[in-house]
């Protein structure tokens, strides 16, 4: 195993090389990696990739996308070198309009990958498109960003311009992989080139931080070109419409249908934005051609059924993506029949098969034929199995391997395969902890604070706190609200009224619970003498116990209680 080449000099200064993510570790999704260099209170960042990922159902409850909590680099600000995008999937970019201004440093990209963030720049509006330093780098260039020493490499991926980072230091090469997989045959882009991976590892690299997602499955994965035949036999045998849902941000897979439907004597429509967006970039950086001719979603209605390959958003059951509308006979331009095809050329996110399956169930309810992964090649991962990893410890022989990109289970996984193909260490961490590198053996040596921040319509919101964490309580317990008015002396004006949302409306005895409630709010408020009623903190406290506890005793759950209180001049008594 080649030793990485080190500086006489390593360590004398205090020096260290450590690795810490914030997000990405111990999850699919949110991919955030920090690289710093130097001792320990003046380290130089290095920041690669920024992504999101997706909230799962009823546990964040009108979240619609997830952020990372970058304070552990926003303290440091000023010695964040650079933002460096290995590609342009939603969970490495995802995040870079708005958390990039918390950091404010250059950042680096190819050119399709940049392409991509302008145009999310340019939807989201305002100044930002004007103030985000991006820097172009051309594919498989070496480039510096302060003192990092950095150098992409072209990978397979099932988005273009994947790139591994190359990052040379004092104390060692450290080999950040990306996402990506071993591909002889990519379709668009150029094939996995073995004689590369050797070249890198010939050098000598200290640490391989590597992809983990496919860690748990055998074999090897089939090529982009293959799915691609396959799916054009497919359209060649379909009697009426077919219908395909992939990754808006899969290339080779548009590609793939556009050359299928020229093929097959069909037109190519496109449903969603979001493949607006990438075909248009696409097409701007030669990975579609310059004619690449298709019909937007308001003309299907006029093909006739076989003449008709529709690509559409929504793969991931996403309810406000285009094949979800359709699904529900809700889509303004776009119906299915009995005997059309839908295509679903694409893997279940961890997290989402409950809604592809609520989607994949109304449409066979329809008449349509459903062609999944399980009953024909229509798609293959973008992640290495296990083979692949294998072939890559075998090229890169690192003296240390850091698993990435995965669960629990993936990252272990990982490190064990690595152990097996004759890896001396592994350090298997995740979100926050600090692994140091180099110098001396790789091990966890601190923490760094990590957390979430939810996009909640227009707002970014902290994980523990704010409107989510009310709603989370909401969808178990229901509410009840309270509302009275009071005399500045304490008398009470009027009736009080009572509102209940989520909460049953009977008591198991059959009693009426809005009964329950307004004689919880008059025994509370019988109990406080007038002159204590002055008191509308008091007042409001009281009858919030009072009607909680109420509703408790017949429900047996504590609903969440809101009691208004109003202080009115007045001098009747209630």
């Amino acid at each position: 195993m080649a030793e990485p080449k080190r500086s006489k000099r390593q360590g004398e200064d205090g020096s260290e090389l450590v690795l810490v993510a914030l997000g990405g570790l111990g999850e699919v999704g949110m991919n955030v990696y920090a690289y710093g260099i130097g001792p320990a209170d003046q380290r130089e960042w290095l920041v690669v990739d920024l992504g999101i990922t997706f909230p799962e159902g009823e546990d964040d409850p009108g979240v619609d996308v997830i952020l990372p909590d970058l304070r552990f680099l926003e303290e440091q600000r000023a010695d964040v070198a650079g933002l460096v995008i290995t590609h342009a999937h939603e969970d490495h970019i995802g995040a870079v309009i708005e958390m990039w201004p918390r950091l404010g440093c250059p950042i680096y990209a190819t050119p399709f990958t940049a392409g991509m963030l302008k145009a999310k720049l340019a939807e989201f509006g305002g100044n930002a498109a004007r103030k985000m330093p991006i820097n172009i780098v051309k594919l498989g260039a070496r480039f510096q960003v302060r003192g990092f020493d950095l150098e992409f490499v072209n990978m397979a991926h099932s988005i273009p311009e994947t790139s591994a980072l190359i990052m040379r230091t004092p104390l060692g090469t450290v080999f950040h992989t990306a996402d990506w997989k071993l591909d002889s045959a990519p379709y668009i882009g150029t094939p996995s080139r073995p004689e590369v991976f050797q070249a890198i590892g010939d050098e000598g690299v200290l640490a391989l931080v590597c992809d983990s997602t496919n860690a748990m499955r055998e074999g090897r994965s089939p090529t982009e070109t293959e799915v691609a035949e396959s799916l054009a036999e497919i359209v060649k045998k379909a009697p009426q419409r077919v219908l395909l849902t992939t990754f808006s941000s899969n290339v080779a897979r548009i590609k793939a249908c556009y050359e299928a439907a020229i093929a097959n004597g069909r037109r190519l429509v496109v449903a969603g934005k979001a493949l607006h967006r990438v075909i248009e970039v696409a097409i701007d950086t030669g990975y579609l051609p310059k004619d690449f001719a298709y019909l937007d979603q308001q003309q299907m209605k006029y093909l006739p059924r076989g003449e008709v390959l529709c690509l559409c958003t929504g793969s991931q059951g996403e309810p406000r993506a285009a094949l979800a509308r359709i699904a529900e006979m809700q889509h303004p331009d776009i119906a299915l029949d009995k005997g059309d095809i839908v295509i679903f050329s694409s893997r279940a996110i961890p997290g989402n098969e409950k809604s592809i399956g609520a989607i994949q169930n109304a449409l066979i309810r329809m008449g349509v034929d459903i062609v999944t992964d399980a009953e024909a090649l229509v798609h293959v991962t973008g992640h290495p199995r296990r083979e692949e990893l294998k072939q890559m410890y075998g090229w890169i022989k690192p003296r240390i391997a850091v698993p990435m990109h995965g669960e629990a289970r993936h990252l272990t996984a990982n490190a064990r395969l690595a152990r097996e193909s004759g890896v001396r260490e592994t350090v298997t961490a995740y979100n926050g902890e600090i692994v140091r590198l180099a110098p001396g053996v790789a091990r966890i040596i601190d923490d760094a604070p990590v957390g979430r921040v939810f996009r909640d319509g227009r707002l970014l919101v902290p994980e523990g706190e704010g409107p989510v964490r009310e709603r989370r309580k909401l969808a178990f317990v229901g509410i009840a609200v309270v509302g009275l008015a009071l005399t500045r002396k304490g008398a009470v004006l009027g009736d009080p009224i009572v509102m209940l949302d989520g909460i049953p409306a009977e008591a198991y005895d059959g009693e009426p619970m809005i009964d329950i409630a307004y004689d919880a709010v008059e025994g509370a408020l019988r109990s406080i003498p007038e002159q204590r009623r002055r008191d509308a903190a008091l007042v409001e406290d009281a009858v919030k116990r009072s009607v909680r506890a109420a509703i408790a005793d017949a429900w047996g759950k504590k609903p969440i209680c809101k009691v208004l209180v109003s202080v009115v001049d007045g001098g009747g008594r209630g």
